[in-house]
């Protein structure tokens, strides 16, 4: 690797083990992945290639635990860049602006509801993080329906609209200074550099029994899509290499990883009833609600501390 604005990960993020296996490997600034970056962020901004040559785009996967994960990442301030100027913040509001509507909305209520069963608790009592917030549409349904919410955002314009929204927003050396029931990671762990590092971090600030939940991408055919390794087939389609995307999904985790990661953490997963589901899940969203959610294992996991 010959541009030090990269990062060499020799060992799996989640188990530590150094028994990997190279999958692929690709510069990022030569075609295919050029392409695919250059396609993949117009929309958003747009990726400066100056910054990545001599850098190549290597997937392996960890003999133990199965987590498919890229070795080589970008430091700290390309991390920086890439959320703050390749992907435009303002560019992105704007987008969200226009796709956000009323099923977004209802499944993060929906969401909500089952959470406030499965803790037993009124919400009033109730203190969450939403670790990740994105623009903190789940952290402002949470405190919509009376839980004293707070947010964690490493994007500035993000923090900006949540704070505006009533969201309190606290830092990372705060995290583990707080006491928290629930802890909500959604699509944040696939994005980090060290998720066993991070897990740690967040489990200091939950209460005893306190829940953490992780949801990341999923491609129950990862194994044909790394074979054919289509970098034009389209998001969600059957071959997509999205759950991989170059720069931004670092980790891709199979069921089995996230469980050592638990195992390593001394967390307890646990699962909600199913009559619970079913009892918050509208007729006409039930059918789908239920196959994201029950037939998706990998991609949800519920962990608590004991």
């Amino acid at each position: 690797m010959s541009n030090p604005s990269f990062i060499q990960r020799n060992a799996c993020p989640c188990c530590a083990s150094r028994s990997l296996h190279e999958i692929y490997r690709a510069p990022f600034d030569e075609n295919p992945i050029k392409e695919y970056l250059e396609n993949f962020y117009a929309p958003q901004g747009g990726v400066e290639f100056e910054y990545l040559g001599g850098a190549c785009y290597v997937l392996v996967e960890c003999a133990v635990c199965g987590l498919i994960f890229q070795s080589e990442i970008l430091n700290a301030e390309l991390m920086g860049k890439l959320y703050g100027s390749w992907i435009d913040p303002d560019k992105v509001f704007r987008l969200e602006c226009e796709e956000s509507g009323y099923q977004r909305s209802a499944a993060h209520a929906r969401e909500i509801e089952r959470l406030l069963a499965l803790l037993g608790k009124a919400p009033s009592s109730l203190r969450l993080l939403d670790f990740g917030m994105g623009w903190g549409q789940w952290a402002r349904m949470a405190k919509a329906f009376g839980c004293d919410c707070y947010g964690f955002e490493l994007c500035s314009r993000r923090i900006e609209v949540a704070q505006a929204e009533g969201i309190k927003v606290i830092t990372w050396e705060e995290i583990p200074l707080q006491q928290f029931d629930f802890v909500n990671t959604e699509q944040v762990f696939e994005h980090v550099p060290d998720p066993m590092a991070t897990m740690l971090h967040l489990k200091k600030s939950l209460k005893p029994g306190g829940l953490l939940k992780i949801s990341v991408p999923s491609a129950h055919n990862m194994g044909r899509r790394l074979q054919r390794m289509d970098w034009k087939a389209p998001k969600w389609s059957r071959y997509s290499l999205n759950p991989v995307a170059p720069l931004e999904h670092i980790n891709f985790f199979r069921n089995s990883s996230l469980l050592k990661m638990a195992e390593r953490a001394e967390m307890m997963p646990i699962k909600a009833p199913l009559q619970m589901k079913y009892h918050y899940s509208t007729i006409r969203h039930l059918i789908r609600s239920l196959a994201k959610e029950l037939l998706s294992p990998d991609t949800y996991l519920l962990l608590e501390k004991v």
